[in-house]
């Protein structure tokens, strides 16, 4: 261990060098701290005390990443809101319905198609069913449309999608991690996980007063304290009755998300979210053996084209009942297509389970093709509409 925390110092450079890149390219810097990762690791080479193989920091940096995955999902609940979901409207709970059904109704038939088993199939539901709410809030920004009339039904849909997201992976932890094998022992589970979510919820509602109570102190340090160890104690919980860690993270960040304390505690947690969920992803790389992807080429190409055909048909049906235009309604379905944080997790979900291994190959090129294309989809959406266009009015001219 007498290089650990050079180790980590250069675990910390290489994520740093990729994000200037990404920075500079414009591009999510996500498949980028993914692609670092993989390009180091155990077949890395090594001289002296730089190692990039990170044999003796892998543990401690994949610890990291777990935190990682706390924070994201902690901030992603101080951001959520289910009453503003439900105010939404129409457009946004058909249009939500329909985007979840449509991908994971995907994840199934690729899962026929690849003849995977059903843990296997179920995780797969998940990779596919969920968009990356951290690139497509990203875009948004980038492009200087949080404006628009349809980034409302985006962002909406993307609540929708965490909504379901975080019931799927429950009930995955049941099914997956706690070692149950009967369908009664795993919907005794999964039943739990549920119960656990409303009754939390219901706790939260009724103490929340308290807590801010407790929380209207100046320090900072008592309440950056204060925040980590709710957030701590509430994951760990959760872990004990086999609900998923995250999960947990995402229950306290909904109770905080309704104190009025809500906007100091996203400015304190905010870096640790940047920093660890940036080792969250690097850590996920270190994981996977690039020469093992190659099996796993044909089943994501399958599951690609299936994404953008579902994405393109919610977003239309979305756009079609709120009322905005077609190019509009393009623009809904393109943003959604990015695929990143939530997906991984559904990963780690089935490698911890000790799932097929192809699963893992078939998530990174999965997030990797379309952390890139949605940008880029998402860009080019207003050439794609005017092309279509022209296609459409040649074919009708051809058939006069």
């Amino acid at each position: 261990m007498e290089t650990l925390i050079f180790e980590v110092g250069m675990a910390l450079a290489l994520i740093t060098l990729t994000g200037l890149l990404s920075a500079k390219l414009r591009f999510s810097v996500i498949p980028f701290y993914i692609l670092i990762g993989m390009a180091v690791g155990p077949h890395a080479p090594h001289f002296w005390i730089i190692d990039l193989r990170f044999i003796e920091s892998s543990s401690f940096i994949e610890f990291m990443g777990r935190l990682g995955i706390l924070f994201l999902l902690f901030y992603l609940g101080l951001e959520f809101s289910v009453k503003r979901l439900l105010k939404s409207g129409k457009a946004i709970i058909v249009g939500g319905s329909f985007y979840v059904a449509l991908n994971f109704l995907s994840g199934l038939l690729l899962g026929w198609i690849g003849d995977l088993p059903i843990k296997e199939t179920l995780v797969v539901c998940g990779i596919m069913t969920s968009s990356s709410t951290a690139i497509v809030a990203k875009v948004l920004v980038d492009l200087k449309r949080t404006a628009n009339p349809e980034t409302e039904i985006i962002m909406g849909m993307i609540m929708f999608d965490d909504l379901f997201i975080a019931v799927h992976i429950s009930i995955l932890t049941g099914l997956i991690l706690s070692g149950a094998s009967s369908f009664w022992s795993v919907l005794l589970i999964s039943l739990t996980a549920l119960a656990f979510i409303v009754v939390f919820l219901f706790i939260g509602r009724k103490i929340i007063k308290y807590i801010d109570f407790a929380l209207n102190i100046k320090s900072s340090e008592l309440f950056l304290l204060m925040i980590m160890t709710l957030l701590f104690l509430v994951a760990g919980f959760s872990e004990t009755l086999h609900v998923a860690e995250a999960i947990g993270a995402l229950m306290i960040g909904l109770v905080l998300g309704e104190s009025r304390h809500v906007k100091r505690i996203e400015q304190q947690v905010l870096p640790f979210r940047d920093f660890f969920g940036a080792l969250f992803f690097f850590s996920f790389g270190l994981t996977i053996e690039p020469s093992s992807l190659g099996g796993a080429v044909g089943m994501t190409l399958i599951a690609v084209i299936l994404t953008l055909i579902g994405n393109f048909g919610a977003g239309m049906l979305a756009g079609r009942i709120s009322g905005i235009t077609p190019k509009a309604s393009l623009n809904v379905g393109f943003t959604l297509v990015s695929r990143g944080e939530f997906s991984i997790i559904m990963a780690n979900i089935g490698k911890a389970g000790g799932l097929m291994a192809s699963i893992q190959s078939f998530a990174v090129l999965y997030v990797l093709i379309l952390a890139v294309l949605g940008p880029l989809l998402t860009k080019e959406s207003k050439w794609i509409y005017q092309s279509f266009e022209q296609l459409r009015k040649r074919l009708r001219r051809s058939r006069g």
